[in-house]
């Protein structure tokens, strides 16, 4: 069975909001049908429960997806774009931050200017300041780190094509980065605005070690660049090292045994910090290519519950 477009949202601690946001997901006019895939990523709170009864009662195509534990936002996108139908594919969370109002005219920006990837952003963002900041920090790098164009923010508000979601879920890595994935395959990539909501329910799921987390996936799984830049970092420091010899053999020549215990001591310890450093950045880099070759898991699917009777390709 297929459809004109599928919804896929990660569900973490959603059980307040997911069942509007399904419900006004269904009100959609999608010519071609609509279904909407629910994956519950190790949610602590009764979201499982809340999903399959949506599924089983909503008057649209509802699939769940249960993961077996919590794995991560875009380990969890992964899944659902796996098990995900549709021609097209839009990506959103289940806070209701992003208007499911705005789903149709995303899909039908990248359907009618044939794009492969279309980015949504924001007039105004309503979150807190420091997860903004933050935002903008991971964009800034990703444009040095995976190549992004500079005009394009990186939102979990996407639309992406079929064709764009069989390449990105023939990555197995455990620490997958929907957007490093996108950008390595294509660049008809366009951008559109639309409106940001305040939450409806709670707090933000991303907590700072979140976004950290995210940061390191992408920083350190699709690029080489921290290599590149330990290794000039550990040449400046060489040369620097270089020049304070030679002002070091100057000085003992002119003026005696030059002085300087404690400038010594800090010259040590700030090369072994860097050193220290550039071992981390190594460090990181093969632990993550040993867990990949090991083969830890993206994720792990414990069931799928589908209701395709509602098909909403039978409403308009």
């Amino acid at each position: 069975m297929n459809f004109a477009l599928s919804i896929v949202v990660p569900v973490y601690n959603g059980s307040k909001t997911v069942p509007q946001l399904v419900e006004e997901l269904a009100r959609l006019d999608v010519p071609g049908g609509h279904e909407v895939v629910l994956v519950n990523d190790g949610s602590p709170d009764n979201s499982l429960e809340v999903c399959r009864e949506i599924c089983r009662s909503a008057s649209v195509a509802v699939t769940v997806v249960d993961l077996a534990r919590n794995f991560g936002e875009h380990n969890a996108v992964m899944a659902g774009l796996g098990v995900a139908r549709g021609d097209h594919i839009v990506t959103m969370d289940d806070d209701l931050q992003n208007p499911p109002s705005e789903v149709v005219r995303l899909w039908r920006y990248a359907k009618d200017n044939d794009l492969d990837v279309v980015y949504t952003f924001y007039a105004k963002k309503q979150h807190e300041g420091w997860r903004n900041a933050g935002s903008k920090l991971t964009n800034l790098f990703a444009h040095f780190l995976v190549d992004k164009p500079r005009d394009v923010y990186l939102s979990s508000f996407r639309c992406i094509s079929s064709f764009i979601a069989r390449t990105v879920t023939t990555h197995g890595g455990p620490y997958p980065y929907i957007d490093g994935l996108i950008m390595q395959t294509t660049r008809r990539i366009g951008r559109l605005q639309v409106e940001h909501l305040p939450r409806v329910e709670g707090r933000s799921n991303y907590t700072l070690r979140r976004l950290v987390r995210l940061f390191l996936s992408m920083m350190l799984n699709f690029s080489v660049i921290p290599l590149r830049v330990a290794s000039i970092v550990g040449i400046v420091i060489a040369c620097v090292g270089v020049i304070g010899l030679v002002l070091v053999i100057i000085e003992g020549l002119h003026s005696g045994t030059p002085r300087g215990w404690a400038s010594i001591m800090a010259v040590l310890l700030t090369i072994s910090g860097v050193q220290l450093m550039v071992l981390g950045v190594i460090g990181e880099y093969l632990g993550r290519l040993f867990l990949t070759i090991n083969r830890k898991p993206q994720y792990v699917i414990r069931d799928i519950e589908r209701n395709d009777a509602a098909k909403s390709g039978t409403q308009s």
